[in-house]
């Protein structure tokens, strides 16, 4: 039996929504995805059989630990959930009679599959145009996608999308789901505006804005992480979240004296018992090394279930030190690896209130950056131990 389903305004206006094209643009919290999601499951799916609804993000990871996980909690939350209509191997479930499968464009062959009735595109900021009209032509009924406003201008989603006919544009803010968020969420968010203009305007106001004075310009996309016989060292760097912020691990390794990093793990709630898990999937065992962020007891819980992790180098300064270490460096980001170039998009150096840049990065959009300082700073140290022996470079 349904419990009542609590809705925002924001689920409300996108079911009354007729237009073929749904654009949810806003901030963040504002209760985007999770209400296309209630709209996608208690309405669109109730009145209709033998239909198709996709719900695609850019990598598998990405998917499981946002938009596929809220899928799965509000079915279990109204009593819906049942285990035999749900293929892991295949990613699907069925309801009532209806096919909703969760597509990552990190597997090529999904991308230009069978026909759907029903789109839905999380984070849509991070596929190419390429991936919007592949998916978009194979799509019959409606397509609904969301993401924060920071794009270019000649983003595709703002050149082809929202200004075909049949397009229509729905902004929310967090204040548009104030009912459904914690007290600490709404202060985190309005935070934002003592911390930086432009992250407030995206990430609180959901309007565009131009991130100015960003950290790292070294850095560029590359198509895949090199073969492992192709590298001087292979290490892993982890930064340890929890209901705010999200647990990251990466993978970094050197070639040719440039920077390869490769997003593993980037995910908020995880208990140390989730990491063992998902770390044992990825291969991961005692025979890597991971350096991490100075929890000793989530260390020490790792450490147990058989990974070899040792605590980051942290000494008052280390940040700033391990900037300038990044900055030495051509890095290469692996372009699935979209919470990664996300933070190196958006991590910037702090301003006074005269907008003049401050020796001071803001503290945020940082987790996955940090991850990767961990790793270096730990060669770094490595290196000053065997320089007797000649080996002075990393």
């Amino acid at each position: 039996m349904i419990r009542k389903v609590g809705v925002s305004d924001v689920f409300d206006k996108n079911n009354a929504s007729l237009a073929k094209i749904v654009v949810n643009e806003g901030g963040s919290r504002s209760g985007k995805t999770y209400s296309i999601l209630q709209l996608l499951i208690f309405v669109k799916s109730l009145n209709v059989r033998d239909q198709v609804f996709t719900i695609v993000r850019k990598t598998m990871p990405s998917l499981r630990g946002s938009v596929m996980r809220d899928f799965f909690e509000i079915l279990k939350e109204h009593g819906m959930y049942d285990e035999k209509y749900h293929n892991k191997t295949e990613n699907t479930y069925q309801l009532r009679r209806n096919l909703f499968e969760f597509v990552s464009l990190d597997q090529p062959q999904k991308k230009r599959g069978a026909k759907r009735h029903y789109l839905f595109i999380n984070e849509a900021n991070e596929l190419s145009l390429e991936d919007w009209i592949q998916l978009s032509i194979r799509t019959e009924r409606q397509i609904f996608i969301d993401y924060n406003p920071s794009i270019p201008p000649d983003h595709w989603i703002n050149e082809v999308v929202k200004h075909r006919p049949d397009c229509q544009v729905i902004h929310s803010t967090y204040k548009d789901n104030l009912a459904y968020l914690a007290p600490a969420i709404i202060q985190e968010i309005e935070n934002l505006k003592n911390v930086d203009p432009a992250y407030w305007q995206i990430y609180g106001l959901g309007l565009p804005a131009e991130i100015s004075g960003v950290i790292f310009t070294n850095w560029k996309e590359a198509d895949e992480f090199p073969k492992i016989q192709e590298l001087k060292w292979l290490s892993y760097g982890m930064d340890f979240g929890f209901e705010h912020d999200p647990t990251t691990l990466i993978k970094v390794g050197m070639k040719d004296g440039e920077i390869f990093v490769e997003e593993m793990i980037y995910n908020t709630g995880l208990l140390g018992s989730d990491l063992a898990v998902m770390m044992s999937d990825l291969g991961l065992n005692w025979g890597d090394d991971i350096v991490a962020d100075r929890k000793p007891e989530m260390i020490f819980e790792l450490r147990r279930a058989g990974f070899n992790l040792k605590a980051a180098y942290k000494p008052p300064g280390s940040v700033d030190v391990g900037i300038d270490v990044l900055k030495r460096y051509r890095i290469n980001i692996v372009k699935s690896s979209v919470n990664i170039i996300k933070e190196f998009r958006n991590y910037k150096w702090r301003e006074d209130r005269n907008g003049n840049k401050l020796k001071e990065p803001v503290d945020k959009f940082n987790h996955a950056i940090d991850a990767l300082r961990y790793v270096v700073m730990s060669r770094e140290l490595y290196v000053r131990r065997k320089m007797r022996l000649g080996k002075v470079g990393l």
